[in-house]
């Protein structure tokens, strides 16, 4: 066996002796730890179920392919190929919906091509915006966070960006 097998049952018993020698009642807080995380995900339910339908209405209507059409233009003067553009739309939206992407780019252009590198380096390194927003408003009640989605979509677009000149510059 590897000693990553061992590490999540050595750290559970590490925190197990470590509540037990500061007396705490260790079973109890896991209880109400675990009844809060139901609540969590109770109260998230309708937002992520809200989420996970727009996606699928995006794809199904082909709204999708509208957008990427539009944006195709603004970020091929960033040196993105228009191949792209879908999983940078998606990639905001739906790790699922992306990582399909991802992988077509892989099958059609190769991972050592310089789109799959610039494929590969937008996989890995960007966030599933509106599920982050989603899950993080959703469980702490904050209703209002418009102001949040332009800020993050900007971060998101540099990042698309920068996968391209960085790809382009140590590759």
């Amino acid at each position: 066996m590897k000693i990553t097998s061992y590490i999540l049952p050595v750290f559970i018993s590490l925190v197990l002796v470590f509540g037990i020698v500061r007396r705490v009642p260790v079973f109890e807080c896991f209880s109400q730890g675990a009844e809060k995380g139901i609540s969590t995900c109770l109260s998230l339910l309708p937002v992520l179920t809200g989420l996970m339908v727009g996606i699928y209405m995006l794809q199904a209507s082909g709204a999708l392919d509208i957008l990427c059409n539009i944006l195709s233009p603004v970020f091929s003067l960033f040196g993105i190929d228009s191949s792209l553009v879908p999983l940078c739309v998606l990639s905001p939206v739906s790790g699922s919906g992306s990582l399909s992407v991802y992988e077509t780019i892989l099958a059609e252009y190769g991972a050592d091509s310089q789109t799959g590198r610039i494929a590969s380096v937008i996989a890995g390194s960007t966030e599933t915006t509106f599920y982050a927003l989603s899950v993080y408003f959703g469980s702490q009640g904050i209703k209002k966070y418009t102001s949040v989605i332009p800020c993050a979509l900007l971060g998101d677009f540099v990042s698309f960006i920068m996968a391209g000149i960085t790809v382009r510059l140590f590759f």
